[in-house]
């Protein structure tokens, strides 16, 4: 059984255990390898995200919380090399941090064969991107974001002149090459596009959002797209 369907069938072992939990020792057995690639592959489901405890002592093992779920992970050298790619070549992209954190994971529970493949071809894909904006500006706006909460952002526009800002975050576009906020600013009592890029400080507050949508925005351009591919209807 190649690592990956053991990893799998793992999970699901753990699954089916419920609250009594499973022994190392009956796992190795399970599946025919030592106590210690039992535990290898436990850490290896852990560092990907799987919520798993344990219990130490005589009747203790490991099970899986209520709702964790794995999913199962299949990839071709080809493919985690195109993940690996599109992220190295977007690093001012909306939670590119977290996206090489969880390509990370993906690698991590793939068998050594594929991962030592994805390895060797990763070696010839070569990025020059451009230098990515100020990390401490870009988790405040994708905290905002996502928590849908007020961000103050201290902004210089393409005249000079510099503002403070309160701003709603509504969504992140990108177009000619550039990142750009898009949310109702409340200085200005309307929509507004923030290129990321002038944004030289941003404070993320504790005032929700009041409600502002992308409906708001406009109709997008015809070729534009959110990043899981279906086009949003206005």
């Amino acid at each position: 059984m190649k690592r990956t369907e053991r990893l799998n069938a793992l999970t699901e072992m753990l699954r089916r255990s419920g609250a009594r939990g499973v022994s190392a020792e009956r796992l190795a057995s399970e599946f025919e390898v030592s106590v210690r690639t039992v535990k290898r592959d436990l850490d290896a489901l852990e560092n990907s995200g799987a919520l798993l405890w344990s219990r130490p002592g005589p009747g203790g093992g490991y099970g899986l919380a209520d709702g964790a779920s794995l999913p199962p992970v299949s990839l071709s050298p080809a493919q985690a090399v195109a993940l690996m790619a599109a992220v190295s070549a977007a690093p001012d992209a909306p939670y590119a941090d977290l996206a090489a954190a969880g390509i990370q994971k993906i690698l991590d529970v793939l068998d050594p064969r594929t991962r030592a493949r994805a390895d060797e071809l990763a070696q010839r894909v070569w990025v020059n991107s451009v230098p990515s904006s100020s990390r401490a500006i870009k988790s405040a706006l994708e905290e905002a974001m996502a928590e849908e909460r007020l961000v103050r952002i201290r902004y210089t526009s393409r005249d000079g002149t510099t503002t403070t800002r309160d701003v709603e975050p509504v969504l992140f576009a990108s177009t000619n090459g550039q990142w750009y906020l898009i949310g109702w600013c409340r200085l200005r009592d309307a929509m507004r596009w923030f290129t990321v890029s002038r944004i030289d400080r941003a404070n993320v507050t504790k005032t929700a959002c009041s409600g502002h949508t992308i409906h708001e925005v406009g109709m997008p351009p015809a070729n534009a797209t959110p990043v899981h591919g279906q086009r949003v209807n206005h």
